[in-house]
């Protein structure tokens, strides 16, 4: 039986921990607003889909365990957050000269950043290979990692939609600063990368 005493609470902290994907829903929801955060984060919780199933199959497990393996996903994740990060950067000149937004196209944008983003997270790949599995219950496998899936998907998007509302809110607050705030996101988005680079390998323990 699941312990959703236990589980709920600590896996909401991991929901809100800030990271990446967090970062981006507080940035798209400044600049665009928070329904369209929300839209952008469904390639998030995509990604998180095919995760949770994989970790269930057991392939998590062999991408944690496999040094080589972790070190092409942290590295190829490093730099494409690095070279986000520099894109948000640059993207800041657009918001000081233009208060036209193209939406169609930077809701697709905005998807791809979501979803490769959440692609190169080690972090979500232990979340799924090394938490869920304290938690599923050996007589109902399946049953038990589709709630605990479930559960955890539902907790992402109410964190998405906190982080896209802060991001709202504090575009308002700061009005005619916005391209600041991209580059202050940019700027962060490249200092998580670094620190994706240098990450160790995490342990299962």
């Amino acid at each position: 039986m699941i312990d959703w005493l236990i589980f709920v609470p600590a896996c909401f902290a991991l929901n809100l921990a800030f990271g990446p994907n967090n970062l981006l829903a507080m940035t798209h929801g400044a600049r665009h607003g928070v329904l369209f955060a929300q839209k952008a984060a469904v390639g998030r919780l995509i990604v998180f889909i095919a995760m949770i199933t994989a970790s269930a199959l057991g392939l998590g497990l062999l991408l944690t365990a496999s040094a080589a393996l972790f070190n092409i996903v942290k590295v190829l994740g490093a730099i494409y957050l690095i070279w986000l990060g520099i894109k948000l950067w640059r993207s800041a000149a657009t918001l000081e000269n233009s208060d036209t937004i193209d939406t169609a196209t930077s809701t697709t944008s905005a998807f791809r950043s979501e979803a490769l983003v959440a692609i190169s997270n080690p972090k979500a790949i232990l979340i799924f290979a090394a938490f869920f599995p304290q938690f599923v219950s050996v007589e109902a496998y399946w049953q038990s990692y589709a709630l605990l899936g479930l559960c955890f998907l539902a907790l992402e998007a109410i964190a998405i939609f906190a982080y896209a509302t802060v991001g709202r809110f504090a575009s308002r607050f700061a009005s005619g600063k916005l391209s600041w705030m991209q580059r202050g996101s940019g700027v962060t988005m490249c200092l998580f990368g670094v620190f994706l680079l240098f990450r160790p390998q995490p342990s299962r323990s």
